[in-house]
């Protein structure tokens, strides 16, 4: 991540729940930056509370870009998303501000900074339907034994992203890891919380987000044409509540399940970013020495 040459983009990471989105927004207005999401599900319209998708007024007047971009009747893919970021990130650069990439989908992150290829694997058909046979816990299992890296980045739970990821595996024996070359000066920051606090933050947004009116949200979307399998592929609120309308389970299984895999989520994340040694790693209240890190980047 060294070069003067290439233009300079901050990165803020963290679990599901550190904060990450009120930091980026402090620091958008500290540093003239715009905010790039880097969230697989909040890339499409409609999927708002339960995603926590960022409002017009907690925006505090910083563009955002890559929310609301697709239908979710439709696939956005991580080659999409890279499209669409760097054009976003040219923009963001020609009007001589900063560039701000945050969120939870590190796939995403990683495949637009140029650190990993979007690999063009052709669908296999006649693998897709032997790989359909299986549940997604066997499939989970089968990638973890194929590229443990990308099973630790996936969402176990969106079938058709798991035998996508089979498929690219199969065909190149693992996702691509390094490019030589990164296309972008990055500095990475991380939001360091406590396991305690994380769970607590896990568990009140949880109830937040359904006396916001997450279910109700749900109802909307299926009630303007999207399919409960479909609901099942765009993450764990939406499963769960999909299949409490479908009286499948009780509330208050719905509820349990949500925070519990909101916690594995959360872990899997956490051993994700664990491995990337350039992440610099901050307290969220730290702002005196999260400013010194970003004024040093900007300054050299």
């Amino acid at each position: 991540m060294t070069g003067t040459h290439k233009s300079k983009v901050l990165v803020i990471v963290g679990p599901t729940a550190s904060g990450k989105t009120s930091l980026s927004i402090e620091l958008g207005k500290r540093f003239n930056g715009e905010i790039i999401s880097a969230d697989s599900r909040q890339v499409y319209r409609g999927l708002d509370i339960g995603t926590g998708k960022v409002t017009r007024a907690e925006m505090q007047g910083i563009h955002h870009h890559l929310l609301d971009v697709a239908e979710p009747q439709n696939v956005y893919t991580v080659a999409d998303y890279v499209r669409d970021g760097r054009i976003a990130i040219d923009s963001i650069l020609s009007r001589e501000k900063l560039p701000i990439i945050v969120g939870g989908t590190f796939f995403y992150i990683n495949a637009l900074l140029g650190a990993v290829s979007t690999p063009e694997v052709p669908p296999n058909v006649k693998l897709r339907e032997e790989l359909e046979k299986y549940s997604n816990e066997e499939l989970f299992e089968i990638l973890k034994e194929k590229d443990n890296a990308r099973a630790e980045t996936i969402d176990p739970s969106n079938q058709r992203r798991l035998i996508r990821a089979i498929e690219i595996a199969s065909a190149l024996g693992a996702v691509p890891k390094t490019r030589a070359v990164e296309l972008y000066n990055a500095l990475a920051i991380g939001i360091h919380i406590e396991k305690e606090d994380l769970l607590k933050n896990i568990h009140t947004r949880l109830v937040e987000r359904i006396t916001a009116g997450m279910i109700d949200e749900v109802v909307t979307l299926h009630k303007n044409g999207l399919s409960y399998e479909r609901m099942t592929e765009l993450g764990i609120e939406y499963q769960h509540i999909s299949r409490y309308l479908q009286n499948k389970i009780t509330k208050d299984e719905m509820c349990s399940l949500i925070e519990t895999k909101s916690r594995q989520y959360a872990k899997r994340q956490m051993t994700w970013l664990k491995r990337d040694k350039v992440i610099q790693w901050v307290r969220k209240d730290e702002s005196e020495k999260i400013e010194g890190l970003v004024n040093g980047f900007l300054i050299n």
